[in-house]
């Protein structure tokens, strides 16, 4: 992507919309690799990404926190588990220090981080990091918003892998109820909890 000297502004304006478009499409290619269960294949396309992204965008543009959290997950679900969850770590940090502690992107940041732990057998991280997470989704989005439901059911099943039974069960049936009121009970999130409670044997299955 380098240019040539000599452009003129409008130019260079040009080839600058050129570049950022380039970039959000290798992501996208990425992202479809990762889509399609090609994990291994998305790692090196989503690291070259995050190299131009941070030589044009800058460290701290939003575009480059995507794709590095996107990077991150990838090696994490490719069984690069260190490596992707120290490089989840510092993309939370790098969120919460440029977007805020609370920003929709760093709170799904923090949300990954957290399942990664669970994922990794990390259950004592991964129920501390899902309750501040609750927490915070709790507090800017309403307890029923969709993403506040996913840290939700999160926390339970990290609970639940914790031997914490009681408050997964607790935690669980609160949202699956807030879930029912508030999107009704056929709702894609309301059965998501629904069958994660069937799957750890926190709820009988019926019929």
């Amino acid at each position: 992507m380098t240019r040539p000297a000599g452009r003129s502004a409008s130019q260079e304006m040009d080839a600058a919309r050129d570049d950022v478009n380039e970039l959000a499409s290798r992501n996208a290619d990425a992202a479809a690799l990762c889509a399609s269960d090609r994990h291994k294949e998305a790692i090196p396309l989503f690291a070259r990404t995050l190299a131009d992204c941070r030589a044009i965008l800058g460290t701290e543009h939003v575009g480059t926190l995507t794709v590095g959290g996107n990077l991150a997950v990838a090696c994490v679900v490719a069984g690069r588990k260190r490596e992707g969850i120290t490089l989840m770590v510092a993309n939370l940090a790098d969120r919460a220090r440029v977007l805020g502690e609370e920003d929709p992107r760093t709170l799904t940041a923090r949300d990954a981080l957290a399942a990664a732990y669970r994922m990794t057998g990390s259950v004592d991280d991964a129920v501390e990091l899902s309750q501040v997470v609750t927490v915070q989704r709790r507090r800017t989005l309403g307890p029923a918003h969709p993403d506040t439901l996913t840290s939700r059911m999160g926390l339970a099943l990290a609970q639940a892998a914790a031997g914490a039974v009681e408050s997964a069960y607790s935690g669980l049936t609160s949202a699956i109820n807030d879930a029912e009121q508030s999107l009704g009970a056929r709702h894609s999130h309301t059965l998501a909890l629904l069958d994660c409670g069937r799957q750890i044997g926190l709820i009988r299955r019926t019929g």
